[in-house]
């Protein structure tokens, strides 16, 4: 019955996410930072290439160093060369997933599936998502995003029974998040508060809320562990 709730509710996220968004597809690029990201970028719209993806390395253009961000921009441009279409469907594409992964992560964390989606509902609509998801040169935010979702829920697989395997793919997809958008270096600093609450990982919160699936540690122990990422 629960993992049928849950297929659901994951049906309804999509479609919810997918019609709030769909205007987007027939709009075109902007004049501000899609010219340097996409159309007027010849590395680009090249596509993906060797040559491509020593440029999204090397590059400091636009002001940020984000190659994961520039390769995913190539890929598009291999498909659909300077069709905007193409861009704002995988834009749009990362954020109905985001916001599917909020949910899921959400359940992991509470095993609260009502609650969880008024909050993934609540990501997926808010008004301030709406510059990353339509504006073509925000790809790094939707990116940045899928791979913080997926960090925490790595982590929430480590946080259950901690090993050095579990912790490596934790760490991986921490550092893809970074290529995508330097922003996520704060991403240490929330597991730390996820430890205090909802997952009391914290020994003396433990102690209190009884039994817990997540792996318990002193406070120095867990700051440690986000030392290592």
């Amino acid at each position: 019955m629960r993992a049928r709730r849950i297929s659901l509710v994951t049906i309804f996220l999509v479609a919810a996410t997918t019609i709030a968004y769909s205007r987007v597809f027939s709009c075109g690029f902007v004049g501000f930072d899609d010219p340097f990201y996409v159309y007027s970028n010849s590395n680009v719209l090249s596509g993906i290439s060797w040559s491509g993806i020593k440029y999204a390395f090397q590059t400091l253009d636009c002001s940020n160093w984000h190659p994961l961000t520039w390769i995913s921009l190539e890929l598009d441009a291999t498909i659909w060369r300077d069709n905007p279409f193409g861009y704002h469907l995988t834009n749009v594409g990362l954020h109905t997933l985001n916001t599917v992964l909020t949910f899921l992560v959400l359940c992991q964390m509470t095993n609260r599936i009502v609650r969880s989606l008024c909050v993934a509902l609540l990501f997926s609509l808010h008004p301030l998502h709406v510059e990353s998801v339509a504006w073509i040169s925000e790809r790094k935010d939707v990116l940045s995003t899928f791979f913080l979702l997926t960090t925490l829920s790595s982590y929430l697989w480590y946080a259950r029974r901690p090993s050095c395997l579990r912790m490596a793919l934790v760490i991986l997809l921490f550092s893809l998040g970074l290529l995508a958008k330097p922003m996520l270096v704060t991403l240490p600093a929330l597991l730390l508060l996820l430890d205090v609450w909802p997952l009391n990982r914290i020994s003396w919160t433990t102690e209190k809320s009884g039994s817990n699936p997540f792996s318990p540690s002193t406070e120095l122990e867990l700051v440690l562990e986000k030392t290592l990422m």
